[in-house]
């Protein structure tokens, strides 16, 4: 006979049972929690490891090699050794490169030295094509595998070809390139103007523009040019690049650094021009792109203008068609009133002199002549190429033959007839020379200074770190200069 004690005992011994299997059940589940957990835990310590050597690397400071292949008189010299000095020695380890100054340039090694840039100096590396191209690739190779840069900047087209060709030697010639992983360097290369036209003939024109397209294909990943039109003809006109690899970054002077002190009208007596005079200066390089033989021949229809009296015009540069532009002024009639005064390394302290600084050239960047002029307080008129647009701020309104703008006047390239009568037109008119001169000073001081050029490399070259290779970014301006 079952009683009821029995019954109780028996769903006791039940309960006990199911207890014991159901502990035995979670401990094997906590077993396997365990077991689980364990490679979390060693995938965490890796993280961390990961982690660690991510904070090590981005204490080091970022290396850049900075290449152009010579640091003959003009702005890309200036700009180089801006750059050069001014990225910020606790988080950039900055390194310029560059070649040889050929027979009948000037040389501007001493404004490098003067801002404390000690060049590398490859001898081989020159303006001329040859087949010592070949030994000047090896060597920059040979320098990027001692100095290991995070960053290769190029600038200028010589520079450009060797100095990328050899990043990608430096890139690549590694073991891990076997499995698609070769070192990390960014390469970027600077546009300052381009040789795509009224440089060389059509051959070599066409051969050129092809060697572009092969470059920044696959051995770019960023593409820095000057100014919003700049980018348009060689992206859109030349179709060099892809529009996500451009970065638009426009010039910068030092401001800062005042020209030294000279006794005004100083260098109207040297050349003989009176006080009075309108003096009209061009300055650059003494050769064929920059197209002088137009600004003779418009100073000569203005000098016939029985509407402009007392003018003189002054070349300020040296080159290799010097004795031909002296000739073509004989031949004009026109040497009594046209002085050359060869390279001037003191021009920063001409330009207030002079009411109108002029420039003819068939092909530019953005001219680093006008911006320093307008720094200046001077007036400009020039050929409407590269980015003279750009640095010419609003427009009000176009005559015969040229457009006038707020801070000089343009006017449509080879128009010998439009250029002379638009420096007629400002000659008559010292009210309007005077306004566009103060709003050309007020624009550079706002725009165009070096601080703002060396902090807008600098937010570029963090940015490519961040960036992957050839990254599907839209185009960015880091400064609109014109629609400002």
């Amino acid at each position: 006979m079952i009683t009821t004690r029995d019954n109780a005992n028996a769903d006791l011994a039940k309960k006990v049972v199911a207890q014991t299997q159901d502990s035995a059940l979670s401990t094997q589940h906590s077993a396997l929690v365990t077991q689980d957990s364990a490679p979390s835990t060693q995938s965490s310590g890796l993280s961390t490891q990961d982690s660690a050597l991510r904070t090590q690397h981005s204490c080091r400071r970022t290396r850049v090699v900075r290449v152009i292949d010579r640091l003959n008189i003009g702005g890309p010299a200036k700009h180089v050794v801006w750059l050069t000095s001014g990225l910020k020695a606790d988080e950039f380890e900055s390194t310029l490169i560059t070649g040889t100054i050929p027979p009948g340039e000037g040389d501007m090694s001493y404004f490098a030295a003067d801002n404390g840039v000690e060049p590398i100096v490859v001898k081989q590396m020159s303006r001329e094509l040859g087949v010592r191209d070949l030994v000047v690739i090896a060597r920059l190779a040979r320098l990027f595998f001692r100095l290991r840069p995070d960053v290769v900047h190029t600038h200028k087209a010589k520079a450009g070809a060797a100095g990328r060709i050899a990043a990608m030697i430096y890139k690549w010639a590694t073991p891990a390139a076997l499995v698609l992983r070769p070192r990390s360097c960014r390469i970027v290369h600077t546009y300052h103007g381009h040789i795509f036209h009224s440089y060389y003939g059509p051959a070599k024109t066409r051969l050129f523009i092809a060697i572009e397209r092969a470059l920044a294909r696959f051995c770019t990943d960023r593409i820095v040019v000057i100014s919003e039109q700049q980018r348009r003809e060689i992206r859109e006109v030349f179709r060099v690049g892809r529009s996500e690899q451009f970065r638009v970054i426009p010039l910068g002077i030092d401001i800062v650094a005042s020209p030294a002190a000279v006794a005004p009208g100083a260098f109207r007596r040297e050349i003989g021009a009176a006080s009075a005079d309108v003096l009209i200066g061009i300055v650059g390089r003494l050769c064929e792109v920059n197209n002088h033989s137009m600004f003779l021949e418009a100073a000569a229809r203005l000098i016939r203008d029985a509407a402009v009296s007392d003018v003189r015009f002054v070349v300020i540069g040296d080159g290799h068609l010097r004795g031909r532009l002296e000739s073509l002024a004989s031949d004009l009639g026109i040497s009594d009133r046209v002085v050359f005064t060869g390279f001037r390394g003191d021009v920063q302290t001409l330009y207030s002199e002079l009411d109108i600084v002029a420039l003819t050239s068939l092909n530019e960047g953005t001219p680093l002549t006008l911006i320093e002029a307008m720094s200046q307080g001077a007036p400009v008129v020039a050929t409407e190429v590269g980015g003279v647009s750009d640095i010419m701020g609003a427009h009000a309104e176009s005559r015969e033959g040229f457009s006038i703008w707020d801070h000089g006047l343009t006017t449509r390239t080879l128009d010998v007839d439009g250029f002379a009568r638009a420096v007629s037109y400002l000659a008559q008119r010292p009210e309007m020379r005077r306004e566009m001169g103060e709003r050309g000073r007020q624009f550079v001081r706002e725009h165009l200074s070096r601080e703002r050029l060396v902090s807008d490399i600098t937010e570029f070259y963090r940015s490519l770190s961040a960036a992957p290779r050839f990254a599907n970014a839209n185009t960015e301006t880091v400064l609109d200069a014109a629609g400002e």
